[in-house]
């Protein structure tokens, strides 16, 4: 787990009893908008006394790993460049808390809900408008009453609120949109007019409240109680693994305890695994130790929770196996690679991910970038 996570665990568990946990409402029409001061990507810090000047100020409540802002990401963009003309200010507000998120909620996205991987989230989708972070205490999403992600509050010149709710109905899906009750929003607030639908239901995950820090730290006793084995790799094995011919992808990762890459990266491929085992994805790891350092191999997985999720058991038990972690015992791995990446030159760390065919769709030799991996998943996932 990421220091900033465990960091918005403890700030979550500290925080939380104060806020209680009851769920804000959602501010109604007509009411002013709450002050802020919130701190966004580009280090500057914005209030709401900044957007005095703009005929309408349009805040979105959204964040960096639900597939619905995700998908509503570069439509957001798009309405910005539309009306920033027109005297419309927007801003971007992440209110989630990291520590308040379990891995297997993370499957959607590359990056986790923390401040630091907002930049990036920003960068790939385009935004030309503030991205601001709320997730440390959430008092302005507790004041707009933030149900979702995303979830749009539009305030008129006089900063009364007049349209909140979902920006489209395109949910995760990416691209334009024929109808946009945004737009129709703010059409009406430039022309004067009241707006037709005030209220269309947000629909996307849940916000992140800092009281759901609880649920995480059930999620990590459930995974550390879970048991970690290790198993001898045949070549026959190899061979099967390879085939997959299974309705999941499977990354499969060559590694030993004396490749320091091997290590360093092994607790966030574990990660990646939580992260991803609600969806057909499998995580197997092939250790090339010597065949005497099995009980050593062993060990290493254990500290490190390697264990096989209860969505993925299923599937390995009708497979015919029981485990997602093996140690190729002979000598010559000449076989093996030729069982699983001929290409593989023997360099470590090897990583393979492989189609439901059993086709190579990404590889990588040496210490892994944990974000391209996790987008080269997400990219097989979606084909």
């Amino acid at each position: 787990m990421k220091i900033q996570t465990v960091l918005g665990i403890v700030a979550a568990a500290l925080i939380a009893p104060a806020f209680g946990q009851e769920i804000p409402k959602v501010l109604e029409i007509g009411s002013p908008a709450p002050e802020f001061s919130l701190k966004g990507t580009d280090g500057k810090t914005r209030t709401l006394a900044d957007y005095k000047d703009a005929k309408a100020l349009c805040v979105v409540f959204t964040c960096n790993h639900c597939p619905d802002a995700v998908g509503a990401a570069t439509r957001m963009e798009q309405i910005y460049q539309d009306y920033k003309g027109k005297g419309v200010a927007m801003v971007a507000v992440n209110a989630n808390n990291p520590g308040s998120l379990t891995p297997d909620e993370l499957g959607y996205s590359p990056y986790n809900d923390s401040f630091e991987e907002m930049t990036p989230f920003a960068m790939e989708n385009g935004w030309t408008f503030p991205y601001l972070y709320d997730g440390e205490n959430q008092k302005f999403a507790t004041a707009c009453g933030a149900q979702a992600t995303p979830h749009v509050f539009l305030f008129d010149g006089g900063r009364k609120l007049v349209f909140t709710g979902r920006m489209d109905d395109m949910k995760r899906k990416s691209g334009p949109t024929e109808k946009s009750y945004l737009r129709d929003a703010l059409d009406a607030t430039l022309a004067g007019k009241e707006v037709g639908e005030k209220t269309p239901r947000p629909f996307g995950c849940s916000t992140k409240w800092l009281f759901k820090a609880s649920n995480v730290e059930k999620d990590e006793a459930n995974w550390k109680a879970k048991p970690v084995t290790v198993e001898d790799l045949s070549v026959d094995l190899a061979k099967k693994l390879r085939a997959n011919g299974t309705d999941k992808i499977r990354l499969i990762n060559f590694w030993s305890t004396t490749c320091g890459p091997c290590v360093a990266e092994f607790p966030e491929l574990v990660e990646t695994y939580r992260r991803f085992q609600n969806r057909p994805f499998e995580f197997i790891s092939i250790s090339i130790d010597p065949a005497e350092k099995k009980a050593v191999v062993g060990k290493f997985l254990t500290s490190r929770h390697a264990a096989l999720s209860d969505k993925t058991a299923p599937s390995v038990k009708e497979e015919g196996r029981t485990t997602n972690n093996y140690i190729w015992t002979a000598e010559n791995t000449d076989p093996l690679a030729d069982a699983i990446d001929k290409d593989w030159t023997g360099a470590l760390p090897h990583t393979v991910l492989l189609g439901k065919d059993g086709k190579i769709l990404w590889k990588h030799t040496d210490k892994l970038d944990i974000v391209e991996v996790r987008r080269q998943i997400i990219k097989a996932l979606a084909e």
